[in-house]
């Protein structure tokens, strides 16, 4: 029997699957704000970006696992561009549906999470995506 996962990568074939986040508990709350459509944005720093082997490209689709490898979502990438840390607008911050929704909780929680990845700088470019989810997957 096919997998949900195995259904979905046959479905979206350039697809790839990744959670959000540093943790299985970060993975989850985001899944859920993605799969509720307040989460429609999100960000990396350009560094891990370039370094990835294959990077999402504005019109991929992606499918978006849970902290425990599990598919919530299928999205695709409707825009990315690159800006600076301390370029993030309050309008921006509003997208990645976190926390309060304000850029004085984005930029506090995002400092947090780049330097654990080692790469936090107020100047550090950013790659900036919006995606819109295109299915959801039902839960058991």
């Amino acid at each position: 029997m096919m997998s949900l996962l195995d259904h979905l990568t046959t479905k979206y074939p350039d697809a790839q699957a990744w959670a959000m986040g540093d943790s299985p508990e970060m993975a989850n709350q985001l899944a859920d704000l993605v799969v509720k459509g307040i989460k429609t944005a999100s960000c990396g720093s350009l560094a891990a970006f370039l370094a990835e082997a294959s990077s999402p490209k504005v019109g991929s689709h992606n499918i978006i696992l849970d902290g425990q490898g599990n598919p919530v979502c299928v999205i695709r990438m409707v825009s990315m561009r690159l800006l600076r840390f301390y370029e993030v607008t309050e309008e921006f911050a509003r997208k990645e549906g976190e926390g309060d929704l304000s850029l004085e909780y984005w930029r506090q929680e995002h400092k947090a999470f780049f330097t654990r990845a080692g790469f936090y700088s107020e100047d550090m470019e950013l790659v900036a995506e919006e995606f819109e989810v295109v299915e959801a997957v039902p839960f058991d």
